[in-house]
Order: structure tokens, then sequence, then C-alpha cells
């Protein structure tokens, strides 16, 4: 079995949602459900060995546009949130890592030697991501509390803006560049995530706060949950230009699953075939090369392919991908070894060569 770090999930705000009405988030992600994508017990199935966990603060007010007669959709963007409950909400997702940490649910790990450590031991190697800040205040105290909490990775924007920058919308088909970039205080987001050693994921903005990013990080360029523009034309994939300033960075593009992001027609329809998801692997590799390509599923947070179901399937992708010809060294990379080189720079880390060595870890 090929094991595999993940690059984006949203297992935290299903958690979240659940504990609202009684759920125990860690007896749910410890002995497995039904519901959503991921929970320990479906991981060790699919080889899901680890990712990055996102505390996400919904909008309540976005509702997605159906398709017109031409299969062309622009949903607008979410309205922006308030900074005190978001904090509240971000506090509360935390709080369900930490407390699937100290049960031993899974290991919240903020190295790349305690994600090799939890992957060997099998046990979940979660990393504390952020996606969207609006939890942050322009001050970016919040931000120092987090980091000392484990936070590891954030996107400054999901799509809908705030006071770090803009995000694209759920449109087909779109280009990314539609609108402004990075605010004065997303500059200094970025300097200080560069400080901290917190990674920053580009995935949701638009164009010009990816060029801004890219001018002023010292970081690899991250899109943890992105697919190839040129295939599916959708606002939230991206051009081969950035793909070009991702490998010239020694950067990574994981692979979104959202069925949206995958297909030609861009429509919402899980009735997508593997084929897909390999023909954007393929793009991305001919494009940026294999050590800049990863998985980055978006599981909890959008539908995916109904082959693949759950994490329990994600070894079909694998499966597939071995079928189109990737060797075992190709699939170490695109797996998890290219997300691990990539933390590791973000991280201020020496960079790391050695793989896993369980022989279970093999494809």
């Amino acid at each position: 079995m090929q094991l595999v770090f993940d690059g984006h999930n949203d297992v935290l705000l299903r958690l979240w949602h659940n504990s609202k009405t009684g759920g125990d988030a860690v007896a749910e992600f410890a002995e497995g459900t039904t519901q959503g994508h991921i929970d320990a017990v479906r991981a060790r199935k699919g080889g899901l060995a680890g990712g990055l966990c996102a505390i996400y603060i919904p909008s309540g007010d976005l509702v997605l546009k159906r398709p017109d007669d031409n299969g062309h959709y622009v949903t607008p963007l979410a309205a922006p949130l308030d900074r005190r409950p978001s904090l509240d909400i971000a506090l509360e997702m935390a709080a369900i890592a930490l407390r699937l940490d100290r049960a031993g649910a899974w290991s919240l790990c903020r190295t790349t030697d305690e994600i090799r450590s939890a992957m060997d031991a099998g046990k979940f190697a979660a990393v504390m991501h952020m996606e969207g800040c609006e939890a942050i205040g322009p001050d970016l105290a919040a931000l120092e509390t987090f980091h000392a909490a484990g936070l590891r990775s954030l996107g400054p924007v999901w799509s809908r803006h705030n006071i770090f920058g803009h995000g694209v919308p759920f449109a087909y088909p779109m280009s990314p560049d539609t609108g402004p970039g990075l605010t004065d205080a997303g500059f200094e987001l970025v300097r200080a995530c560069n400080r901290l050693g917190i990674a920053i994921d580009l995935a949701h903005m638009t164009e010009k706060g990816f060029w801004d990013v890219a001018k002023t990080t010292d970081q690899p360029l991250i899109v943890s949950h992105s697919n190839a523009h040129a295939l599916t034309p959708v606002a939230r994939n991206l051009i081969d230009r950035q793909m070009d300033a991702v490998k010239e960075s020694g950067g990574i593009v994981g692979l979104n699953y959202a069925v949206t992001m995958l297909r030609p027609d861009g429509q919402e329809n899980g009735d997508t075939p593997l084929a897909d998801m390999v023909r954007h692997i393929d793009y991305l590799v001919e494009r940026m090369g294999i050590d800049c390509v990863a998985l980055g599923s978006d599981f909890d947070g959008a539908t995916i392919p109904a082959e693949i179901a759950d994490a329990a399937g994600n070894q079909k992708l694998v499966a597939a991908l071995k079928s189109a010809g990737y060797r075992d060294a190709d699939l170490n990379k695109i797996c998890r070894e290219n997300w691990l080189r990539v933390l590791a720079r973000a991280w201020h880390e020496k960079e790391k060569t050695n793989t896993l060595q369980t022989s279970r870890n093999r494809g």
C-alpha cells in the first residue's frame, strides 16, 4: 500500500458541526462513521496516513449557482466575515484538534520528523491549517497564539475577501485574474509567516494575490488543492504561468479531487472517471516536473468522484496512476515525499532525503 500525506481536508469542519448537536468528535474520528470522507478507520483502509486539516469558518450565505444552458456559472463571492465570531469558531476547531491529539486519535504534528514518526506508528499525522484568516486581526497577535497551539500552514483567504486579500469565486469558465491581490495587512501576514515558519497556501487566491505572495515570500510556492486551468477552466485552477512560478520556487501543487475542478465541463457530477484525475496529474507533471506534484483531496469539503467515495478509496487513484505508467519512485513523491520536502523548507527545517522505512509503505 502506498501511504498518502494529503495537502487539504475539512474533517475539522465536519467534527465541529456535529459537536454542535451533541456529537463526540474523538469517538467519531477514532471509531469511524458513515458521514463525510475521513475518520481513522477509513483512513487506515485507504492508506491516508495524514494531511493538512483545515480550520475553516463556514459562510452561511454562500449558495452555489446552477449552470445555465451553456453549462456556465458564476457564484458570487461569500460576504466577508466578522472577526470575533470567526475567532470563536477557529478556537473551537483548534480545541477539537488538540483533544484528538490528547486522546491518541491522531497525532498533531509540528515538524516533518513528527509526521514521519506518526506515519511509521500507523497513527494519522495531522497538521493544523487555517483556510482563510478571518480569525486573525491586523495586529497578528492571534497568529502567534495559533502557532503556539500547532498552526503550521494557512491560506490568507478563502473564496471571499478579508483584511488580508481577495479570493476567487466558484465560476466556470473564468480566469483566476478576478480582482486585487494582497492588502498591506496581507503583506505583513506573509512576512510574519516567513518569520514563524508557517507555510503559505495560495489556493483560493486571485492571480494578483498569487503574484503578490510570490514576490514577498521566502518559501516555496504552495497551492494545496488546485488543478490545471488549461484542462478545467474554473477560477480556482492554475494557469500555466502560475505553475511555472511554482516550479521555479521548488514548490508544490496538490491535486484537488473536487469534481468541478477535474471535469472538462466543470460540473458537480460525482460520476467523474479516475481518468480525469490522471489527466490533471499528467498535465501538472509535464508542466512542473514530478517533484512539484502531490495530492490535496479536499476530503470533507467537496463532491469527489464516486469511484473513490471517501478516504478508504484512496488507493484506487494510486492504482490508476500506476496503470498510467507512474513508477513506485514517482508515486512515493506524489503521495507524500513532495509534501514533506516542501513543508520542511517552509518550516525552516534542514531538508531531509530519507523515506519511510516500514515495508507496508512501499508501493
